[in-house]
């Protein structure tokens, strides 16, 4: 369905058109109508689909036909990444408009503190905020929500997974009672029915491509041993086919491999950053916006990336562990392939990650031939995880 086909207004359409879309994805053609029409739903929607654009063109659409003043509309994500790549993409599809917006996510200092509050008192049409900084506005008596009329959840199975539960329903206590709600998510988890029945009424459920990667991703999976995976990734980083890719982006388990992987390749001459939550704001912003701009290659992350990043022409996710949660993988491998491209995912798997690497195949339902780095057999035998299925290693 073409977006001309949705009877969103003309400077909806203008802005559209200069960022270049045309056809909606299938979230968003299945959202939009409902959300227009002002009804509650769920969406059901992995990384990569297009969900915000599913409930930010429709939410400046109603908003455009307002002029109430004060805060209408509350969007609440897990992290500030992805505060402020929601808030970039309102403040692109909303340039004709006269809607303005806020991400409100800490770590700054006193004058960031200070705009957050003139926003949250009535200073911004639209608030994007994570539960914990939020929270420290109302302790702080900052906010001022009786003017909200919508009220977004996304990313909710990651705010519920990082423990935002309780302060997600005292934010919702504050806010008043008859409004349009939307909760979108990547799972649908008992603990996501159950937040779903407290803050929706009679939601309609839309549900796109649960938990499974994207059709454009092509995914390599490598057997190597713990210590060899920095070999591998320096092998493969410096050719083995991947010298034509120019967005990298290698997903870490913490901190720690973060800092040891970047510090290693840094050694090596790569052009390469890091971001975790050891580094402040203002530095993960300025590797964030180098990546983006093309200026540094190959970006170094923990998880807190995976779903808060939006970085067009990632070409290669590199996951140097394989992650504990399967639903995180295809968080990870969708920072690529996005928006119907193709890419590359390649995934180090060690003869003790074998038994987290099958939940992964379990879930997307998909068994994978390996290929294996250097001699594992041994140490696979000794470690009785089970053998890697082919034992080679080659350009593809």
């Amino acid at each position: 369905m073409k977006f001309t086909e949705f009877g969103l207004n003309d400077t909806l359409l203008d802005a559209l058109y200069y960022m270049q879309y045309d056809e909606a994805t299938e979230i968003q053609d299945k959202a939009i109508p409902l959300i227009l029409e002002g009804r509650d739903v769920i969406g059901c929607a992995q990384t990569g689909t297009g969900k915000t654009a599913a409930f930010v063109l429709p939410l400046l659409n109603q908003l455009s036909e307002t002029d109430e003043k004060g805060v209408k509309a509350l969007i609440l994500c897990p992290t500030r990444e992805l505060a402020i790549q929601i808030a970039q993409q309102v403040e692109g599809l909303a340039y004709f408009t006269h809607a303005t917006c806020k991400a409100v996510y800490g770590g700054g200092d006193g004058v960031a503190w200070d705009q957050e509050s003139a926003a949250l008192k009535g200073g911004a049409d639209i608030i994007i905020a994570t539960p914990g900084r939020l929270m420290a506005h109302m302790e702080q008596g900052n906010v001022k929500f009786q003017s909200v009329k919508h009220l977004i959840l996304d990313e909710a199975d990651r705010m519920l997974d990082i423990g935002f539960y309780d302060d997600i329903l005292k934010i919702i206590h504050k806010l008043p009672a008859k409004r349009q709600g939307l909760l979108f998510s990547a799972t649908m988890a008992p603990k996501i029915r159950e937040l779903a029945i407290k803050i929706l009424h009679n939601p309609a459920e839309v549900s796109v491509s649960i938990a499974k990667p994207a059709e454009g991703v092509l995914q390599r999976i490598f057997s190597v041993m713990e210590d060899n995976k920095l070999n591998l990734a320096k092998t493969l980083l410096s050719g083995d086919g991947t010298a034509d890719f120019q967005s990298i982006i290698v997903f870490c388990s913490t901190k720690k491999k973060v800092e040891q992987l970047y510090r290693r390749l840094k050694e090596r001459h790569f052009s390469v950053l890091a971001v975790s939550s050891d580094y402040s704001q203002e530095e993960r912003e300025a590797a964030l916006r180098s990546f983006k701009n093309g200026n540094t290659r190959i970006l170094v992350a923990t998880d807190v990336m995976s779903r808060g990043i939006d970085v067009k022409g990632i070409d290669l996710v590199i996951n140097f562990d394989v992650p504990h949660d399967p639903e995180d993988y295809v968080h990870r491998i969708g920072r690529t392939a996005r928006a119907k491209t193709t890419g590359t995912a390649i995934t180090f798997v060690s003869p003790l990650e074998e038994y987290r690497f099958a939940r992964i195949e379990k879930l997307i339902q998909r068994t994978f031939e390996k290929e294996v780095f250097g001699d594992v057999n041994h140490a696979v035998a000794k470690e009785g995880a089970p053998r890697p299925q082919k034992r080679f290693f080659k350009k593809r």
